[in-house]
């Protein structure tokens, strides 16, 4: 849509690029991964260590009909070996309303595997 490209241009202005491009690629789709999984429910498996497997059902608090990404970028966090994921997003509640420019960070810490970066996503506290 082409206030979600707005949106995108205002962010990348507001917060200039700082990290290598491939990094940044792995963040921003580690982030809307990670934003779904959140919203709508679907892949929380895949962290475990961010969100609680209890084993009960979650209830999504998002339709996935109508959720979308507007906006996101990845930058450095005060540190190289520290990243946000900063997105924007639009989607309707369980109650049926609808809201976008919702924001929502996701941090990540860098550690080196086998001569490999690796991101990994910090739970919310």
């Amino acid at each position: 849509m082409a206030g979600d490209r707005t949106i995108q241009r205002n962010l990348e202005a507001a917060w200039p690029a700082d990290l290598p491009a491939a990094d940044e690629r792995a963040l921003l789709t580690a982030g809307r991964a990670l934003l779904r999984a959140d919203a709508i429910g679907v892949g929380r498996s895949k962290w475990p260590s961010v969100f609680d497997d209890s084993g009960q059902a979650v209830v999504p608090a998002f339709a996935t009909t109508r959720f979308r990404i507007q906006a996101a970028i990845a930058r450095r966090d005060h540190s190289p070996n520290r990243a946000v994921v900063h997105l924007v997003w639009a989607g309707t509640d369980r109650g049926g309303t609808f809201t976008d420019l919702r924001i929502t960070d996701w941090f990540f810490t860098r550690t080196i595997k086998k001569g490999a970066a690796t991101w990994t996503p910090q739970p919310h506290i």
